[in-house]
């Protein structure tokens, strides 16, 4: 193996060792040992990507990952194909807003925060007694610009927490109705309470619901008139953090776990409070989780 391989796959090998969230359940002179047989004669970085990706998958949390050059560029560019963020006024009085993932560049992020507080006060025409939050296709990518377009419903103050391996917390909080990470803004502009920032929430959820689409409903668990409706998220409400290697690869690594406002950690499936079989991707015209969620929003206190 030439020098420059070696180096390279030892500091990726290093980074896991040292800030993955599941560390202590590896045995790293094994996971060593197997990485260095994989790599082989390996002379260039890019000959030891599998050796990187076969000792990702040791550490066991489903959430790490590994990105070549091209593929860590193409992840954070301008074109990004997503569902739009959708806001709507239903019947009673009632605020829908569908929430999808969002992963891209800073043009990308601010587009997508213009367009979802836009889609928020569309539903909010008049003044809407309670929210349905659907999370069911939103698959992950950057949290901050989600918060930023359910601040305001979300409420000010605490609403949940990265967890490190060694129990160390980080918070997250919204302060006028903008995400802040243990009080410094993540970079989004306030925007006004929706409904004084307490009005009953119901949060939808689908096996689709995963990684920064968990954190979203995490920052709802504990919130005061909330209650969740649907199936299990996927099971990945974890944290990652990107690190770049020196030919432009990232490799991203889960360091964290989600927790809520009441310092409960999350790092498996997320049950909803109210399952509800999902007829999401059949064609059929009625929606049972839609319909249980604005069922009981309908019979909350100024909503009934």
């Amino acid at each position: 193996m030439s020098d420059k391989a070696r180096s390279y796959l030892s500091t990726a090998l290093d980074l896991m060792e040292d800030k993955a969230l599941r560390r202590d359940d590896v045995d790293w002179d094994e996971v060593r040992r197997t990485a260095f047989t994989e790599a082989g004669n390996a002379q260039r970085p890019s000959d030891t990507y599998r050796a990187i990706e076969v000792a990702l998958g040791r550490l066991g949390d489903g959430h790490s990952g590994f990105y070549d050059p091209k593929r860590a560029t193409e992840r954070h560019g301008d074109e990004q194909i997503r569902n739009p963020v959708e806001g709507r006024a239903l019947a009673g009085r009632l605020g829908y807003l569908s929430l999808p993932g969002v992963l891209g560049s800073e043009k990308v992020y601010q587009q997508y925060v213009r367009e979802g507080r836009n889609a928020v006060a569309k539903a909010n025409r008049p003044n809407a007694c309670g929210w349905v939050i659907d999370l069911r296709r939103n698959r992950g990518g950057n949290m901050w610009p989600m918060l930023a377009v359910v601040g305001p419903i979300l409420g000010d103050g605490d609403v949940g927490s990265f967890v490190d391996a060694d129990g160390k917390k980080t918070v997250w909080s919204i302060e006028k109705g903008s995400p802040r990470l243990d009080g410094d803004s993540t970079g989004w502009g306030t925007s006004p309470p929706v409904g004084g920032g307490s009005a009953p929430v119901a949060v939808l959820t689908s096996r689709s619901t995963a990684s920064s689409g968990e954190a979203v409903t995490v920052a709802f668990r504990g919130r005061p008139d909330t209650r969740s409706f649907g199936e299990d998220t996927t099971g990945v409400p974890t944290g990652n953090v990107q690190h770049r290697l020196s030919d432009g690869a990232v490799l991203s690594l889960t360091e964290v776990k989600d927790a809520d406002r009441t310092g409960r950690a999350y790092d498996s499936p997320i049950p909803p409070d109210q399952p509800v079989v999902d007829n999401l991707g059949r064609r059929v015209s009625n929606d049972p989780v839609l319909d249980a969620a604005t069922q009981w929003l309908s019979e909350q206190p100024g909503c009934a």
